[in-house]
């Protein structure tokens, strides 16, 4: 019983951990683990596609050496797109809120009442300084929610349009490449060496020839 008890004491202590650690670094912050959590499910499916073709039997050697470079720089494209894409919305929606731009009716009059509204918009302006009660509970929960917004309109766009955009002119310029490099090796397989002109005999390299044919005693009469 105590080896059982052990192990479901530190799968407890464990759990536990995990929950704080998320509740610490995502609790107020909702739409940082969306960004998280999306380029983690870019990363995974990125590795299972780079190791399709890895252990694929039927893509040969050679192809496998341009397809693996070829599926990790498209997974860089995909990856980098999407956390640039939806970080940077994120962080913008959060500084609306931050710095009084975006807010609520009660946000509104509590910034009124603490007289911050000549601040509103400074980049530098942090209105939640100084909240206390159920205002810092309001301007908590609105700032998550614009949080999750934000970060699923920057997923949107970084997943149907910004990242596909990309990976098509990645893929063009490729290609381009690729049609170069065979147009290339077709052009050099083709070149054959042009044989050295044959030099026209005389009629003194012909008598030469003859008489060194016919002399020396094997010449009968």
């Amino acid at each position: 019983m105590k080896p059982q008890s052990s192990i479901a004491e530190f799968m407890s202590k464990q759990f536990m951990n995990c929950k704080n650690y998320l509740y610490k670094n995502y609790g107020e912050n909702p739409g940082k683990m969306l960004v998280h959590t999306g380029v983690l499910g870019w990363i995974l499916s990125s590795a299972a596609q780079v190791a399709a073709v890895v252990f694929n039997d039927k893509i040969s050697s050679k192809e496998k050496m341009f397809l693996i470079p070829q599926e990790c720089a498209d997974a860089a494209v995909n990856i980098l797109s999407f956390y640039i894409v939806t970080n940077t919305f994120k962080s913008i929606g959060s500084k609306l809120v931050s710095t009084g731009k975006l807010t609520t009716p009660a946000i509104r009059k509590y910034i009124q009442k603490a007289g911050l509204e000549k601040e509103v918009g400074k980049v530098t302006t942090d209105i939640k300084k100084g909240m206390t009660g159920d205002i810092r509970q309001e301007y908590t929960d609105f700032k998550s929610g614009v949080d999750v917004i934000t970060s699923t309109v920057g997923s949107i766009l970084s997943c149907n349009i910004i990242t596909p955009i990309l990976r098509n002119q990645y893929a063009a310029k490729k290609q381009k490449e690729i049609l170069a490099k065979r147009n290339m090796n077709a052009a050099e397989t083709a070149v054959v060496e042009t044989p050295k002109p044959v030099k026209p005999l005389r009629m003194a390299d012909y008598q030469s020839l003859a008489y060194s044919k016919f002399s020396g005693g094997n010449m009968k009469i």
